[in-house]
């Protein structure tokens, strides 16, 4: 059952709630190389989930760069031009809190949609105008959006500060969930398997699973 928590991202409350969750903006970690056996970005995503559930406590290991560092410092200016773009207003993301995984949208607009903002390099935004479409390294985050809101689309916002004003700084492409719905089948069940391996995992950690029963897990 879904739980929203109307809470702001990156704060103490907000990382505690994903603690031991599989969340949508690390979906791509196990939709690579599906229908085989996971890969090590799937492998080491599943032991950081397992030791959290283990310790009840968030990975003290937390990945960040200059990149992700300009994209929280730009990411209010990318929604106010979202929202003069789109004539829209847009609420919080929070979390929405399925069990064992979960989802923090960037934000909310009205009751059918939520928008990612990714803010790029002048290549990165570039790519993605010449592309007419939303930049493919997203796709499973941008599909986890779809399945655990249970919303009708989502709005991928790329945004460059470096763009002159009057030539797209703001490039917004829509994917609606009825042209989706394959994509979130084959999510919803690699996602099973990836929890099934994190399951595995905390079993070794404890010594209770071996390692034949690793080839146990289904790989679809």
């Amino acid at each position: 059952m879904m739980q929203w928590h109307d809470v702001e991202q990156n704060t103490e409350v907000w990382n505690e709630l994903r603690t031991g969750k599989v969340t949508a903006s690390q979906f791509h970690c196990f939709m690579a190389n599906q229908g085989k056996a996971f890969g090590e970005s799937a492998k080491k995503y599943a032991l950081q989930i397992a030791l959290e559930i283990i310790k009840k406590k968030k990975s003290e290991h937390v990945y960040s760069n200059a990149h992700m560092q300009r994209g929280h410092e730009q990411e209010p200016m990318a929604r106010m031009l979202y929202e003069i773009k789109e004539d829209v207003d847009v609420t919080n993301g929070g979390f929405f809190d399925l069990g064992d995984y979960g989802d923090s949208p960037d934000g909310l607009v009205g009751s059918d949609g939520v928008i990612e903002i990714k803010s790029v390099t002048a290549p990165v935004h570039f790519a993605t105008l010449e592309r007419e479409s939303f930049d493919p390294a997203y796709k499973w985050q941008l599909i986890g959006h779809l399945d655990c809101t249970g919303r009708d689309w989502v709005d991928f916002v790329s945004y460059c500060s470096d763009f002159p004003e009057q030539y797209s700084p703001l490039i917004v492409y829509r994917l609606e969930r009825k042209d989706c719905e394959a994509e979130i089948t084959q999510l919803r069940t690699r996602r099973q398997d990836f929890l099934n391996l994190i399951d595995w995992t905390m079993g070794r950690i404890k010594r209770k699973e071996t390692q034949d029963e690793y080839s146990n897990i289904n790989f679809r």
